[in-house]
């Protein structure tokens, strides 16, 4: 038996990954295989790879052979070692064929200097993004929760420049049915991309993609939707799909091994130098890519032998099912993994076989040619729209204070990132806890349509996201997760919703720890001798809670009621502010002091005069705060004392959410500090959702001449901190009312007390550490002016 010919390659340089994707094949799936690899492909495996490729190309005569940098995440590589790896195999395989090298990346990390590498040795690049930031930003985050959305855009406007723009591949997106495909569609196409990848979610029968009740082809719906816009647009941009389908139609070539016959024609080197085969089939099994073949020892022609690779080819390998189909010839069985079944092998239809008969024949039915030549709708911002949005909020946050409009926008955000981390843990719900996600699923879009402002309001309490990010952490999407605690927040944020709408529902609620908590409504306290679950029933301005058949207790959402457990969420109404006292959140436990226990009926009372006397102090010594934080401010912490529990590092800046908590410590005075620390770090957080404003790459400790050296961001979040209780004014102190001593020495343990020209100095040290982003660049320049000027904007 002849070889088989190779000229595509998938070269895995970096097997870690920068963000944490939900959906990604290689990370979420079967295969664990990425855990006893190597973290980067050594010198000497990036050299026996391009010999084998250089090897088998000469062998064959191959006029031109194809290399795609891959990973995890290749550009963790790190520019140096990238520019090796390039050099490398343009000097073995360029005197041989043309060599086409191109690198699949997530962005995060493109930079300039990156760029240049990548013109110099011609590289083209594709970039991974799923549409507008609420799609994106679904599945593509880091760890934390935060978004890469802006990071990804600021990578194509760099690959949109005329100098780089030879390096610019295109978008590959992964489809979510979840997201609005006509506003994908527009995203997409504002970033101007060669061509665009649409991929269907990597999924098997064992693990099928997620469906939503009472369809039966949402994919094919979806995919479709997006075909008809393509078509009227007069198909603005190759979409690698629908090219190959219509190509196939009339006999022609398939571009993509998601359909189409074409014998499979990629070989992957692995870190360590293992041969696999094409690494989609990480998401069958563990191990299913092996081939148990190594550059070292096996050239090409051997791996083109592998019993896996021939049993891809052709008709005759596909189940009864396909080669009976009347669409095969376009099909093509599909992607080969999404075949896969337990039990029977890659013997099946694929797990998309509906959705893809149903796209070809919607797609016949479909002109294939635009009636209309001036198609589309027109409206499509530029892509540097959104870049451009940004520099006034930067600009106004510099200032110190902000002002309602950019409080606004930043709200908006922060909601757009909390629903879709929402319907990120809804749709991903196994069988176990399905029928409580469904119900709360059910009421809140019932609200979505009937009561959009009170649902808003729900969504966006400070302490939504921070736990949707927790229960996504812990969540394996399975349902077999003991720990119900995902499903338990979702059916009492449902309910809290319906009832500060007033419309009526009834919910199943889990109870954790003897307590149904309604995030900004209140809570039941049921004590330790209560059911796992209660029913809530939500009645006209009353909740009625049924622990048992013939066991119902019914109370005003509005009073408390101690005989029946019943607290409504504590609230300071004082010269205009109206807040939620929040002391029983799980998740409010997310300042530099530790929160404080649940306060007594007493303890409300006596840490509501605190609390309006920090804000009478707030007006009257900080009033450009006073705008802001009436428009923002949602919710308040009580937090032990300072002097019974030890300061604990400044962790503000660096979580996701709680945007527009503050917290204030249980004692008669001194909160006014703390208050404005909270909030400063909060503004900080919900503008790096939106940019970056420190390298990601760069982590070294800023040196600031005579003061303590802190991490870039550190010194960041502390030099805003001191900025809005500074308010601009020489010599201000940090704490009002308290003079600053200049020149006293530190005493041993005793942390130094920042000052003017602490701020000044460390603005200026992190202007010259080359620690910023553009955009932090702009933002710590308008600080320094600021400080400079003596006095912030007007809020």
């Amino acid at each position: 038996m002849g070889s088989r010919v190779f000229t595509q390659y998938v070269l895995k340089v970096h097997s870690r990954c920068d963000l944490s994707c939900d959906h990604c094949y290689i990370y979420e799936h079967a295969d664990t295989s990425w855990r006893r690899r190597p973290r980067v492909m050594a010198p000497e495996v990036v050299r026996m790879a391009a010999g084998r490729i250089a090897e088998h190309a000469q062998l064959h005569r191959l006029s031109r052979v194809h290399v795609v940098l891959h990973g995890g995440e290749p550009l963790l590589l790190g520019p140096d070692r990238l520019r090796e790896v390039l050099a490398e195999f343009r000097a073995v395989i360029g005197p041989v064929a043309h060599l086409d090298l191109r690198m699949q990346t997530n962005g995060v990390l493109m930079t300039r200097r990156i760029c240049d590498i990548l013109r110099e040795y011609d590289v083209r690049v594709g970039v991974s993004l799923d549409g507008d930031r609420e799609a994106n930003d679904r599945h593509r985050r880091f760890a934390t929760g935060a978004s890469s959305h802006q990071q990804v855009r600021a990578a194509l406007a760099l690959l949109r420049e005329p100098v780089y723009r030879r390096c610019y591949a295109g978008i590959l997106c992964t489809v979510d049915v979840r997201n609005d495909p006509d506003r994908v569609y527009d995203a997409l196409l504002a970033e101007s991309p060669p061509r665009i990848d649409l991929l269907l979610p990597h999924a098997t029968w064992d693990t099928p993609p997620h469906r939503p009740p009472g369809t039966t082809t949402p994919y094919a719906d979806w995919l479709h939707r997006i075909y008809q816009r393509w078509i009227r647009d007069d198909r603005p941009v190759p979409i690698r799909l629908f090219d190959s389908l219509l190509a196939t139609a009339t006999g022609g070539r398939s571009e993509t091994e998601a359909v189409g016959l074409e014998p499979a024609d990629v070989l992957v080197v692995e870190t360590d130098g293992a041969w696999e085969q094409a690494d989609s089939l990480k998401t069958a099994y563990d191990g299913a890519p092996d081939t148990g073949l190594h550059v070292s020892t096996d050239p090409v022609d051997r791996v083109a032998r592998h019993a896996g690779l021939l049993a891809r080819d052709g008709p005759a390998n596909l189940c009864a099912t396909c080669r009976n189909c009347p669409v095969m010839h376009r099909c093509g069985g599909g992607l080969f993994a999404h075949r896969y079944r337990t039990g029977a092998g890659f013997a099946n239809p694929s797990v998309y076989c509906p959705d893809l008969l149903a796209l070809i024949s919607a797609m016949d039915r479909t002109p294939s040619t635009s009636r209309n030549r001036a198609g589309g709708s027109g409206q499509r911002p530029p892509p540097e729209a959104a870049e451009a949005d940004l520099i006034p909020l930067l600009d106004d946050l510099a200032g110190g204070y902000g002002t309602v409009a950019t409080l606004e926008r930043l709200r908006a955000t922060q909601l757009s990132i909390t629903r879709a981390l929402l319907a990120t843990l809804a749709g991903d719900a196994g069988p176990a806890v399905r029928p409580v996600v469904e119900q709360a699923w059910a009421v809140l879009d019932r609200l979505e349509s009937d009561a959009p402002e009170p649902l808003r309001d729900v969504l966006g309490h400070p302490f939504i996201r921070p736990w949707l990010v927790r229960g996504l952490a812990r969540w394996d999407g399975s349902g077999a997760s003991a720990d119900p605690e995902p499903a338990a927040r979702l059916a009492a944020l449902a309910a809290a919703a319906a009832v500060r709408a007033d419309r009526p529902a009834e919910l199943v609620v889990p109870v954790r720890a003897g307590m149904v908590h309604l995030p900004t409504v209140g809570r039941f306290e049921l004590g330790p001798s209560a059911p796992a679950r209660v029913t809530l029933a939500i009645r006209p301005g009353a909740l009625e809670l049924v622990r048992s058949p013939g066991t119902s207790s019914l109370v005003s959402t509005g009073r408390p009621d101690p005989a029946l457990g019943w607290r409504p969420a504590p609230r300071v109404s004082t010269a205009g502010w109206n807040v939620v006292i929040e002391d029983v959140d799980p998740d409010r436990d997310c300042f530099e002091l530790a929160a404080g226990p649940y306060l007594t009926y007493e303890g409300q009372r006596t840490f509501g005069r605190t609390l309006a006397a920090a804000l009478a102090q707030l007006r009257r010594d900080v009033p450009g705060h006073v705008p802001a934080l009436r428009a923002g401010l949602r919710a308040v912490v009580p937090l032990r004392p300072e002097a019974a529990v030890p300061r604990r590092a400044r962790p503000g800046a660096g979580l996701p959410g709680a945007f527009g908590a503050v917290g204030v410590p249980t004692t008669r005075t001194g909160g006014l500090v703390p208050l404005i620390r909270s909030w400063q770090h909060g503004k900080l957080a919900a503008m790096q959702d939106l940019c970056d404003l420190v390298a990601p790459q760069r982590s070294a400790p800023v040196a600031v001449p005579g003061h303590r050296p802190g991490t870039a961001l550190d010194l960041l979040t502390e030099l805003y901190a001191w900025l809005g209780l500074a308010a601009g004014r020489p010599g201000r102190p940090e704490q009002p009312g308290r003079p600053e001593r200049p020149g006293r020495p530190e005493r041993p343990g005793r942390p130094e007390r920042p000052g003017p020209r602490w701020a000044v100095e460390t603005a200026e040290a992190l202007l010259a550490a080359d620690v910023l982003t553009g955009h932090g660049v702009r933002f710590v320049s308008g600080m320094r002016e600021t400080l400079g000027a003596g006095r912030p904007a007007a809020g």
